[in-house]
């Protein structure tokens, strides 16, 4: 199974997509499409699913490019392709590229496809808590304007994450957030259990992409907790699982 977003896809010369653990060929704890390449899966598994992915986007293998994830609002952007394994350490790409497909990983984290229609400049995110509260979505933005973007111009797909229904955190997990703004109590309810709480990444993120100037925003709703169709970093963590799969989720301007 694979995901579009009706915003995405009514924008001639683009494809995307964002991948479920359908149609790949890992085993076991990593069942199906995994494409991360820092996983523990067995690597010819995650190149053919990753070949898989490309042929998906009708692009070849090398030109499908993710980066090495930090957990940072650092961006990088792609000109041509690069090997996977010297791959740079960043949370987002941005390209004005045809052919060359970017794309974030993620098993929990929220991945956001960005696009300027009239620029022809894309981009995609990944925006943990981490990311989203450092500026991955503003400096993605930013970068993409330094492309020729207009940030009145562009439009964001939200993906698959971590609802706020399975994200239970602790209270230093809140006073982080609030410390930082006051307003994004909001982004948290009560938990069942005393001193914690649970956090509404999906509705930060969309309040990020909006104070970016980003206006016309799809969000999947899927939940990849609860969802078996999508890996779960959480859920692994519960299960005491060794390791989790990860998804890549990718745009790419069409030749």
């Amino acid at each position: 199974m694979t995901l579009q977003s009706p915003l995405l896809a009514a924008i001639p010369g683009l494809r995307h997509a964002f991948f479920s653990r359908d149609g790949g060929v890992s085993e076991g704890i990593y069942a199906g499409l995994n494409g991360g390449v820092g996983s523990g899966d067995n690597p010819e598994h995650v190149a053919e699913n990753r070949r898989r992915m490309a042929a998906s986007l009708r692009v070849a293998p090398e030109r499908l490019l993710t980066v090495f994830q930090i957990h940072s609002p650092d961006v990088v952007t792609a000109s041509k392709p690069w090997e996977t394994a010297r791959r740079p350490k960043a949370d987002a790409i941005v390209t004005a590229t045809e052919g060359l497909a970017i794309g974030v990983t993620a098993a929990d984290c929220g991945p956001i496809l960005f696009a300027d229609a009239k620029a022809r400049v894309i981009g995609a995110a990944h925006a943990g808590w981490k990311g989203a509260l450092t500026g991955v979505i503003e400096a993605t933005v930013e970068a993409m304007e330094k492309l020729g973007a207009d940030r009145g111009n562009v439009v964001a797909a939200v993906g698959p994450l971590i609802r706020q229904h399975s994200y239970e955190v602790g209270n230093e997990f809140v006073e982080r957030f609030i410390a930082t703004d006051a307003d994004n109590a909001r982004y948290f309810a009560p938990a069942a259990r005393d001193g914690h709480a649970m956090f509404d990444l999906a509705g930060f993120i969309r309040q990020r992409l909006a104070n970016a100037g980003v206006l016309l925003v799809d969000d999947t709703g899927i939940d990849t907790y609860s969802d078996d169709r999508f890996f779960s970093y959480r859920r692994s963590v519960h299960r005491k699982e060794a390791d989790y799969g990860r998804h890549v989720h990718a745009i790419v301007l069409e030749r």
